[in-house]
């Protein structure tokens, strides 16, 4: 690998930005192409596909046989509210190497005790979530039902572009969430990316029910591209 291609791979994986390293089998060529550039590169379709499943492998294309090497960071899921629910979907996020953090302030419930092996801050959002560096590869869950938590937090989330946003409630409480956060100054279109009610419609009943269902909706979020997305590509 040349030198200027390790720098750029490196600062890339630094920023927690993904890339894919396109080696030419024929002629040892190489080039990296970062995840940004992907909709504009020959290999387009590939690499997308790649970069989803978060998987390296050999490609046959109509331009030759390459190996594409896929770098993409490690995917959080950041959850505010230590509730039930929260219970059984930080282990099963862990499963699927999710790194999970719980973020609530009322310490009768964040605590290590109910959480044994999850990051715990037991701050309210506005401290706990800018050093978490929340980003694209980021699934951000809001379980609290407490305006007082849950919108804060859903705002950040909604800034820092994470690639998947769901919060707990009937579309009731929804309808009373959005009028909020417009109030709060963001948009129609930021506000749209939440999905709530939270989780693929399976009939979910039980806290662990609802947490297969929200993670599901995430993974799906995660792999598949968006049904709009899919329809313009």
């Amino acid at each position: 690998m040349k030198l200027d291609i390790l720098h750029t791979l490196n600062a890339e994986r630094d920023a927690r930005r993904a890339v894919v390293l396109v080696t030419d089998v024929t002629t040892g060529a190489q080039r990296l192409v970062k995840a940004a550039d992907v909709a504009k590169d020959p290999l387009r379709d590939l690499l997308d596909k790649h970069l989803r499943m978060a998987k390296s492998g050999m490609a046959e294309t109509p331009q030759g046989r390459f190996f594409l090497t896929v770098y993409v960071p490690s995917p959080k899921l950041v959850i505010t509210g230590a509730v039930h629910i929260s219970q059984a979907l930080a282990p099963i996020g862990q499963l699927l190497g999710f790194d999970v953090t719980i973020v609530d302030p009322r310490t009768a419930f964040a605590s290590a005790e109910r959480f044994p092996d999850a990051k715990v801050i037991a701050e309210w959002p506005d401290v706990a979530l800018p050093p978490l560096n929340v980003d694209r590869y980021t699934a951000f869950v809001a379980l609290t039902h407490d305006p007082k938590i849950d919108d804060p937090a859903l705002k950040h989330a909604l800034l820092r572009d994470c690639f998947y946003i769901g919060a707990l409630g009937s579309r009731k409480t929804h309808a009373k969430r959005v009028a909020r956060l417009k109030e709060a100054g963001l948009t129609d279109r930021d506000i749209a990316r939440i999905r709530a009610p939270i989780g693929l419609p399976i009939g979910a009943v039980s806290p662990p029910e609802i947490a297969v269902a929200i993670m599901a909706e995430i993974t799906q979020a995660l792999r598949l591209k968006a049904e709009k997305e899919a329809e313009a590509a």
